[in-house]
């Protein structure tokens, strides 16, 4: 979907139902700030507090967490109140082994099904200059993208929400990452668009899940060193 579409969806939202538009963004607030780890994982969150930092009432708040406990961000605890889920080694390998399963798929799809202009979008991607956390959206904005490319909206859909979250577990394990050279994910991407522009499906889909293979290898060695297993 489109920023225009995205926009007509809120303005028809906000006149038939503006509390439902609340409710949104209070979740869509929340949700970045868990992925962002402004709210850390573990953490115990209460109505009472989240309401006051949106400056909301609790019902769009609670509203939001449930949506969240869905998507397995955060946890209920009867009588206890909300709890951030914590980020596990576990989770990461299903997470990742999830995404090598999809992208992929994605990557082929779009090497045969997405327009030329589309294709010459993804030439933004052969170079980067930041530091180290504005890769991470750097990133996140490649994978995105490669997974919307595919024309397949549920797809897309079910990539783009493994992509990001997968920011957590980056950020959480980040400082602990060995051998993460950006300017190597960089050509590996290159890699992958040189495929994708010369519609070569097999080769596209090849190199992402090799691309995707070996972030799981160190988020996930990452995240055992740093003994962050919950």
């Amino acid at each position: 979907m489109n920023m225009s579409e995205d926009v007509l969806r809120s303005s028809k939202a906000l006149l038939r139902d503006p509390k439902a538009l609340l409710r949104d963004n209070v979740y869509v607030a929340l949700r970045a700030d868990i992925l962002a780890c402004r709210v850390a994982p573990g953490e115990e969150m209460r109505e009472q507090d989240l309401a006051a930092l949106y400056s909301v009432s609790r019902q769009p708040v609670r509203d939001a967490l449930l949506r969240l406990e869905q998507e397995n961000l955060v946890t209920v605890h009867a009588r206890q109140g909300y709890r951030v889920s914590p980020v596990s080694v576990a989770d990461a390998r299903d997470l990742f082994r999830f995404r090598m399963a999809l992208e992929p798929a994605c990557a082929a799809e779009a090497a045969e099904n997405a327009s030329d202009a589309e294709l010459l979008f993804f030439d933004r991607f052969r170079s980067f200059d930041g530091d180290a956390h504005a890769f991470i959206d750097y990133n996140r904005s490649f994978h995105a993208a490669l997974a919307e490319a595919c024309g397949n909206r549920r797809m897309a859909a079910s990539a783009c929400e493994l992509i990001e979250q997968a920011d957590r577990f980056v950020r959480v394990s980040l400082a602990s990452i060995k051998g993460r050279d950006p300017t190597q994910l960089v050509a590996e991407h290159a890699e992958v668009i040189d495929a994708l522009q010369k519609r070569d499906g097999r080769r596209a889909s090849r190199l992402i899940r090799a691309h995707v293979a070996e972030a799981e290898r160190r988020i996930v060695s990452a995240l055992t060193r740093s003994a962050i297993i919950m």
